[in-house]
């Protein structure tokens, strides 16, 4: 089973930029996708090919959105906030549309709901729930900018209450022999491999030393593993998003922000875990690689 995690930074510029081209190319049975950045009302007729469309547009207009697209209706679509449910071909104005479910959910992850940030589907053709995040960026703490304090901190908190919702998560697919995957953005570089340029990062949002530390607590081989870490333990990298500005791509100076986390069952199945990072920076689709993991499952 071919699984995808891709931050399209928008559908509509993606489109435009091949993601078409590599949807098909790649012929995924479950793709998530993060920053689909678009109202239901504006997404292009076919934007999401020939799949099933799990998506949580979030209430944020140009911002945010993610959905899972999947070659079978999946069994059940769970997300905190509305979401959306699409056959192949259908248009957001004849989805049918879910509201979201907060029940248990951790109190620092209720100002997320409405955001557009989690969806999740348990699969009907495979023993499998997967999850699709976006986790939010946050911002370089500076004691002279109160915005960005504000801003790191709600991170923190996000991050605190989804650590007990993924162990929730996790524990209850467990207990139903259903392996668990949770993929998506989570803006961390969790080690020095991780990033191109550490040394100069240690106290920029995104690889500060309590995120890595939150990494630290959620990866073990009894809980979840960095299933791409896992098949390239001795790599710098491979990087999964790279700025649009200067030559941050053609000097391969990247982070590797992207992952797919799975249950230890799940990820000794994986044969191959690859980056596909574009040709060259005329022909990027996003600022960030699709990650792609064959699981034999």
């Amino acid at each position: 089973m071919r699984i995808a995690s891709f931050n399209i930074n928008g559908i509509r510029a993606a489109l435009k930029r091949g993601f078409s081209e590599w949807m098909e190319a790649r012929d995924c049975d479950v793709i998530g996708l993060q920053e689909v950045r678009c109202r239901p009302a504006d997404l292009p007729e076919g934007a999401f090919g020939d799949r099933h469309v799990s998506w949580a547009p979030g209430s944020l207009a140009g911002r945010n959105g993610v959905a899972l697209l999947t070659r079978t209706a999946p069994a059940e679509v769970r997300s905190w906030g509305t979401h959306l449910i699409m056959t192949p071909g259908q248009t957001p104005t004849l989805a049918e549309v879910l509201p979201g479910n907060t029940d248990g959910l951790p109190t620092q992850l209720l100002p997320f709901v409405d955001e557009g940030r989690y969806i999740e589907v348990d699969l009907a053709d495979a023993p499998l729930t997967v999850a699709c995040l976006y986790l939010p960026k946050g911002a370089t703490p500076d004691p002279t900018n109160e915005k960005s304090i504000a801003k790191q901190d709600r991170k923190m908190a996000f991050l605190a209450g989804f650590r007990e919702h993924l162990t929730r998560r996790r524990q209850e697919c467990a207990s139903q022999d259903r392996h668990f995957l949770v993929m998506g953005d989570f803006n961390i570089a969790h080690e020095n491999a991780d990033l191109k340029n550490w040394k100069a990062n240690q106290r920029n949002e995104g690889f500060l030393p309590e995120e890595r530390q939150w990494f630290d607590t959620i990866l073990s081989p009894d809980t979840l593993v960095d299933v791409v870490r896992a098949q390239h333990p001795d790599t710098n990298g491979p990087y999964s998003w790279w700025s649009w500005r200067g030559k941050a791509f053609a000097n391969d100076a990247g982070w590797r922000i992207d992952y797919h986390l799975a249950s230890p069952q799940l990820a000794k199945t994986a044969a191959t875990a690859e980056i596909d990072r574009d040709p060259s920076y005329a022909e990027r689709t996003s600022d960030h690689a699709a990650v792609v993991v064959d699981y034999a499952v």
